[in-house]
């Protein structure tokens, strides 16, 4: 339901619906021409702002094509102060390409990763560059229809369905419900971890999915903290006292796993893909020391993370460590998932490997 602090937002929502409505009828009827490429393109994205796991999918996308294909990423690079297209290096900072590149850039070094704010000359412009590339996973551009990718794969969070959400700003919907359609595969983020064949039904039942479309479900898991400096290995016990700094969306599902994991638990919250700056950091050392035990650690997320690691002579006698998160497949159902990401690129490798009649 609706909050009633929100109602006074809904003739905006309204406005906001006829605009995004008449856009989507203008690329369905041609008008607005969407391009294609022949080249395997797997889209990954959600129709809210924020907050469903789209870089640990693109990550497990990563891991799961990199064993055979020559992989790249191309996203935005959100909130990056820099222009046009660019590949990723060691030497990037999070200002110029943005954060959840330099993320996926730092856990996966042997691919391309690129940032263009327009999808549609990013592409000819990363294959030009890297021409040995032979798959490209877009980031968040599910909304972005300038580019018509071979494989849409859209996000939803358990906890904050698409069917059960408002558009912007009365809700968090920055595309109508509708554009679910052009989904092929549907993804339920952040569910509980033992969720039940009933309320998986039930899902299926409210999502009212096309034939042509398959569904599946994750939970989030968590791996072993690592020192954002060292990379040490820590073992979070239940004697430990954390702070917990992050600027992401929604931090309900970390601050969850902290509070089962720890003694106690604080959090510093700032904005999504806030840009941290010296006053942040005083404000961090402050509220850690405020804390009165002598078990204690700053924990932040990956995001957070490739954001803080430009300030290692300010931070580096703390003892900050970074949380890791994946997706986890429900119902056994991994497998099957993988067979048809693997199956949507050999289509292409097939094609190309025929010699002409």
């Amino acid at each position: 339901m609706l909050k009633r602090s929100r109602y006074i937002l809904m003739p905006f929502s309204l406005i906001y619906g006829v605009i995004i409505r008449m856009r989507n009828q203008l690329y369905d009827k041609k008008i607005f021409r969407s391009a294609r490429f022949d080249f395997p393109l797997i889209c990954v994205g959600n129709l809210a702002v924020g907050g469903t796991g789209k870089t640990p999918m693109v990550e497990y996308l990563i891991s799961i094509l990199k064993k055979k294909y020559k992989i790249a990423t191309l996203s935005r690079g959100y909130r990056r102060k820099t222009k046009g297209f660019l590949i990723a290096t060691e030497k990037n900072k999070t200002s110029e390409i943005g954060d959840e590149p330099i993320q996926i850039h730092k856990k996966f070094p042997d691919i391309t990763v690129a940032v263009a704010e327009e999808r549609v000359i990013g592409i000819p412009q990363l294959l030009f560059a890297k021409p040995e590339t032979q798959v490209i996973v877009l980031d968040d551009a599910f909304q972005h229809r300038e580019v018509t990718a071979g494989l849409n794969i859209l996000l939803t969070d358990y906890n904050n369905l698409y069917s059960r959400d408002f558009l912007l700003p009365a809700g968090n919907l920055r595309d109508e419900k509708k554009s679910s359609e052009r989904a092929d595969i549907i993804i339920v983020t952040k569910c509980e971890s033992n969720l039940s064949i009933v309320e998986k039904e039930s899902i299926l039942h409210e999502l009212k999915l096309k034939t042509y479309q398959q569904i599946f479900f994750t939970t989030i898991s968590y791996q072993l903290p690592h020192h954002l400096y060292s990379g040490e290995i820590y073992n979070l016990k239940p004697d430990i006292d954390v702070l917990l700094v992050c600027g992401i969306a929604n931090p309900k599902t970390i601050e969850s796993e902290l509070i089962s994991k720890s003694a106690s638990l604080k959090m510093l919250r700032f904005n999504d893909h806030h840009i941290y700056n010296s006053p942040d950091l005083k404000k961090i050392t402050e509220q850690f020391s405020k804390i009165n035990s002598s078990k204690k650690i700053i924990i932040t997320t990956e995001k957070d993370a490739a954001r803080l690691s430009a300030f290692e002579e300010e931070l580096k006698e703390l003892p900050i460590f970074v949380l890791p998160m994946a997706h986890k497949f429900l119902f056994d159902e991994e497998k099957k998932f993988e067979k048809l990401i693997l199956e949507y690129v050999q289509c292409f490798e097939n094609r190309n490997n025929t010699d002409p009649q």
